[in-house]
């Protein structure tokens, strides 16, 4: 690590993380930090445990052992109220976009303001956050419309003004590109640089799409049989003569 990193803030840390399923070694001592207003990308194939990763960072999964710390917090030691609180500060964009199917757009913006707007003293009416986030997506106009009337990038978007609506410091994007035709995926990637650039979040960055990594990311870490394997920028990385990096960058 670089003197540079060493005195940056770190946002979010996964110290020795271990998962596994029955005899599969999913995580093994997997190590990351995120800092401050960066977007670190995490790179990985299918099955090299970057899922199941996400899946633990969020409470869906439980590690076997290892710890996560979100802005100093270990959320492993936290009472249901604490967690609840700590997750309004993170925005999370998930594979398949995750939209309610029978909640309008304008719905489905309202729906975490509506669980969380007391608790964040947030004083802004729903209407006008809702309509700033919809446009900060270049999506005003779909603002009555039902999910199934949305194509997949329209779909990507809404769903990226969810994670948006509360100001999170902190997103997460989960395979954001996945699914979606070429022009619609280089879209969305020049969003999440203009949300880095707008909003000064801190993202990570979950996905196996090399243009998306090579647009987005100021560092990457390459996840292989579980292990943090290497990391750096994408021109360090792209540039690597050993075999398991370059098979990446083909």
């Amino acid at each position: 690590m670089t003197d540079s990193m060493e005195h940056r803030e770190v946002v979010l840390a996964i110290s020795e993380l271990q998962k596994s399923f029955g005899t599969n070694k999913v995580l093994d001592h997997f190590n990351l930090q995120l800092f401050k207003g960066e977007n670190l990308v995490v790179m990985g194939k299918s099955g090299s445990g970057k899922s199941v990763m996400v899946k633990c960072l969020v409470g869906l999964m439980e590690a076997d052992s290892g710890r996560i710390t979100i802005k100093n917090k270990d959320i492993t030691s936290l009472n249901q109220e604490s967690l609840d609180m700590l997750r309004t500060e993170i925005g999370f964009l998930f594979q398949g976009s995750a939209l309610y199917d029978s909640m309008t757009v304008r719905e489905n913006l309202e729906f975490p303001l509506r669980k969380h707007k007391k608790r964040l003293h947030i004083h802004e009416t729903t209407e006008k956050l809702v309509q700033q986030a919809l446009k900060s997506v270049g999506l005003l106009n779909a603002i009555d419309l039902m999910p199934n009337e949305l194509s997949g990038g329209m779909k990507r978007r809404v769903a990226l003004a969810r994670a948006l609506i509360l100001n999170p410091s902190i997103i997460i994007y989960d395979e954001p590109t996945t699914g979606l035709d070429p022009i619609t995926a280089k879209e969305i990637i020049a969003l999440m640089k203009s949300i880095q650039d707008s909003y000064g979040t801190s993202a990570l960055i979950i996905t196996h799409d090399v243009d998306c990594a090579r647009v987005v990311a100021d560092r990457v870490i390459l996840l292989i049989q579980g292990k943090n394997y290497i990391e750096g920028t994408f021109q360090e990385l792209s540039s690597s003569t050993d075999p398991q990096v370059r098979a990446f960058f083909k």
